[in-house]
């Protein structure tokens, strides 16, 4: 059975013992987490197991440092895989350091966490959801308010060969998805332009 009771925020340091769950996805980040010594499992919990695993990490490391600085949840769930050395700094300690820093070196922070953060999230997507949940999940990221659909649409300004490639499947599949999506009516129109009539149901869809 996991431990899940990291220390409190009050404590700047801590040890903790192999198994010990230091992030859960989706959960509000209120600490940044800098692992100084140990391994930690990365990847997507199901029933207090690691189902699918995204990589481990050793440290010295600082553990989802961007969804912190970004004011974003954690896009992963953590384990510690021995024990582990911690270093805890809490978000707003860490965002007035950042601030601190010269503006060009600012912004290319703020431009690696953004950059890191989507190669997290789709990552995470391709190992927990089919090809029809990533492509709902897609669509929604991309969905911006259309006066001419009188909704959210999606303008494709890619080939579907690259946007297939973003999410891991064959352009055949994004294709047949795209199909599938019109005929529950979940997307509407053609071209480069596909309206989103019911965003609701994507998001059931992509499980957001």
């Amino acid at each position: 059975m996991l431990d899940t009771s990291l220390p409190p925020l009050t404590e700047p340091a801590a040890s903790v013992a192999a198994g010990t769950l230091l992030l859960n996805r989706g959960d509000a980040v209120d600490r940044v987490v800098h692992i100084l010594q140990g391994r930690v499992v990365l990847g997507v919990m199901a029933d207090g197991q690691m189902a699918h695993l995204l990589g481990v990490v050793e440290g010295p490391f600082w553990l989802e440092a961007a969804s912190g600085l970004l004011g974003l949840p954690h896009v992963v769930d953590a384990v510690a895989e021995t024990d582990v050395d911690l270093q805890f700094v809490s978000v707003s300690d860490f965002v007035a350091e950042v601030k601190r820093l010269p503006q060009a070196s600012k912004n290319l922070l703020l431009d690696m966490a953004r950059s890191q953060r989507q190669q997290t999230e789709m990552a995470v997507s391709r190992l927990a959801k089919d090809a029809d949940a990533r492509c709902a999940e897609w669509l929604l990221r991309h969905a911006q308010p259309d006066e001419v659909v009188g909704g959210l649409a999606v303008k494709l300004t890619e080939r579907k060969r690259n946007i297939a490639a973003q999410l891991g499947i064959a352009p055949e599949t994004f294709s047949r998805v795209l199909r599938h999506l019109r005929e529950r009516q979940l997307i509407s129109g053609g071209g480069r332009v596909l309206g989103l009539p019911n965003p609701q149901a994507l998001r059931e869809l992509a499980g957001v």
